[in-house]
C-alpha cells in the first residue's frame, strides 16, 4: 500500500475554494494555486454536481498529487466523482453511469489493466519507434504545404491540428472519409460548454462511424491497431468501439495543443529557441520542460476516495471527490527549480503532465514522439518563423478541457 505524505501537524481550516481559473500569463497556471500550495495543499474545494454527498478536496503539492494517483484507495470510476465546474449544460440531477463495457479509462482494477494490455503493445518505447518514420513523413507533407502559404497562417488549423489526427488515424486505421467527422464531433466534446442537442449530435455521430468502422475491420482487420482489436474474439463489437472512442478522444486533442501552444511558448522566450536551435540534442529535454511548464490538462484529475484516508495532515472521507492540481504540482518549488521559467536544460524528472500510476496515458510515448519530431522540423523549415499577431492578442482555450490556443496565426517567413 503507498505510503502518503504527511507533512505534520494539520493545516488551519481554510474556506472552500473554487477551481481557479483566471490567468494573469498564457503560459502560467492561475496564481491561487501557488498560494494554495503554500498554505494550505490539500484545500476544501467547492462542488457544482454529482453522486453522493461527499465533501471536495483540491490538492495542488507534487508529492500529494503523485501519491493520490499511485494508491488504489482513491478511485477513477466515473460514477463516483462529483464536478468541480458547471456541467456542460444546466441540469439538475448528474448522476453518470458506470463506464460503458471498453471505456478503460473510467474504470479501476482489474477492469482497466485488462483492457489497457491489449494496447501496450503498441504503445510501448519500441512500439511507437516504428511509428517515427511515419510521423516525419507527415509533417514534412505539412511543412511543405506551410512553405507554399500565402501571408500569415494558423498554424493550429493548418498543422498542429491535422497532423495529430493523422497520426493517431494511421496508427489506429481510420480511413480517410471518417478523419474530419470523427475529429469535428469529438472536439465538440471537448468543449467546456455545449447543448443537449450539440451533445447528442456528436455521440450519433462517433458512434455509428465507429460502429461500421468496426464491422469493416472484423471483415477484414488489415495491421492496424483497430484491425487488430477487431480480430479478437474476446472482445464484442462494442468494447472495441469504446476503446476506440477513447483512444481517439483522448489522442486529438492533447497532442495538437501541445505542439501549438508548445511552439506559442518557444516563439515567447526566444533564448531558449535559439537554444533548441543551437543544440538539437536538447529537443527531448526540451519538450519535458514544455509539459511540465505548460500542463494542458489545467482543470486537473479527480478521483473518489474509497475509504478514508489521511493525505498531508488532511482526513479525506470515503465518497470525497479530491481534484489534483496538475499544472501547480507541476511548479512545486519543493521538487523543480525555478520551476516557473522555461529553461530546456533543466530537470524535468517527475512531472505529471500525463498524470501518474496505473492511469498514467497510455499514449504518452506518441506524444512525445510526434512533439519530439514535428517541433524541431518545424523550426528548422522555417528558422525565421514569428508571431503575426501581439502574444497577448493570441486566443486561449481556457474554455476546453484541455488548455492551449485556439488560433496561433504566425508567419513563416518563407
Amino acid at each position: 500500500m503507498t505510503q502518503l505524505p504527511d507533512a505534520g501537524p494539520a493545516p488551519v481550516a481554510h474556506p472552500p475554494v473554487t477551481l481557479p481559473s483566471a490567468r494573469t500569463c498564457p503560459f502560467d497556471p492561475p496564481p491561487e494555486y501557488a498560494e494554495l500550495r503554500e498554505t494550505c495543499p490539500v484545500a476544501p474545494l467547492a462542488l457544482t454536481v454529482g453522486p453522493g454527498d461527499g465533501a471536495g478536496w483540491l490538492v495542488t503539492g507534487l508529492a500529494d498529487v503523485r501519491a493520490v494517483l499511485s494508491d488504489r484507495r482513491f478511485s477513477h470510476r466515473n460514477e463516483l466523482i462529483a464536478l468541480p465546474i458547471p456541467p456542460p449544460f444546466p441540469m439538475t440531477d448528474y448522476d453518470p453511469p458506470p463506464a460503458a463495457p471498453g471505456a478503460f479509462i473510467k474504470m479501476d482494477q482489474p477492469d482497466h489493466s485488462r483492457y489497457r494490455r491489449l494496447l501496450t503493445r503498441r504503445f510501448t518505447m519500441r512500439g511507437v519507434a516504428a511509428l517515427t518514420p511515419m510521423i516525419t513523413r507527415l509533417t514534412e507533407e505539412y511543412l511543405d504545404a506551410l512553405a507554399g502559404a500565402d501571408g500569415p497562417v494558423d498554424l493550429v488549423s493548418t498543422f498542429a491540428e491535422p497532423l495529430t489526427v493523422r497520426v493517431m488515424c494511421e496508427m489506429l486505421g481510420v480511413p480517410e472519409p471518417l478523419r474530419e467527422p470523427l475529429a469535428g464531433h469529438l472536439a465538440v466534446l471537448s468543449r467546456t460548454h455545449y447543448t443537449v442537442e450539440e451533445l447528442i449530435e456528436a455521440c450519433t455521430v462517433i458512434a455509428e462511424a465507429l460502429q461500421d468502422l468496426v464491422a469493416a475491420k472484423r471483415a477484414d482487420p488489415g495491421t492496424d491497431l483497430l484491425g487488430e482489436l477487431a480480430a479478437d474474439d474476446g472482445l464484442t463489437d462494442e468494447e472495441v468501439v469504446n476503446i476506440a472512442w477513447a483512444l481517439l478522444g483522448g489522442g486529438f486533442d492533447t497532442t495538437a495543443n501541445m505542439l501549438a501552444l508548445g511552439t506559442f511558448a518557444l516563439l515567447a522566450h526566444p533564448d531558449q529557441l535559439a537554444l533548441l536551435r543551437a543544440r538539437p540534442e536538447l529537443a527531448d529535454n526540451a519538450v519535458e520542460q514544455l509539459l511540465r511548464y505548460l500542463t494542458i490538462s489545467h482543470l486537473g484529475a479527480s478521483r473518489a476516495a474509497l475509504e478514508d484516508v489521511e493525505l498531508n495532515g488532511t482526513r479525506i472521507k470515503a465518497g470525497d471527490t479530491v481534484v489534483l492540481a496538475l499544472s501547480a504540482a507541476n511548479r512545486d518549488p519543493g521538487h523543480f527549480d525555478a520551476p516557473d521559467r522555461l529553461d530546456i536544460t533543466a530537470e524535468a524528472q517527475g512531472h505529471v503532465a500525463f498524470g501518474h500510476g496505473e492511469h498514467q496515458c497510455i499514449g504518452q510515448n506518441l506524444a512525445r514522439a510526434t512533439l519530439r519530431t514535428a517541433l524541431p522540423m518545424l523550426f528548422d523549415r522555417f528558422p525565421a518563423l514569428h508571431l503575426a499577431t501581439r502574444a497577448e492578442e493570441v486566443p486561449l482555450r481556457s474554455d476546453m478541457l484541455h488548455y492551449g490556443v485556439h488560433e496561433l496565426l504566425v508567419d513563416t517567413g518563407a
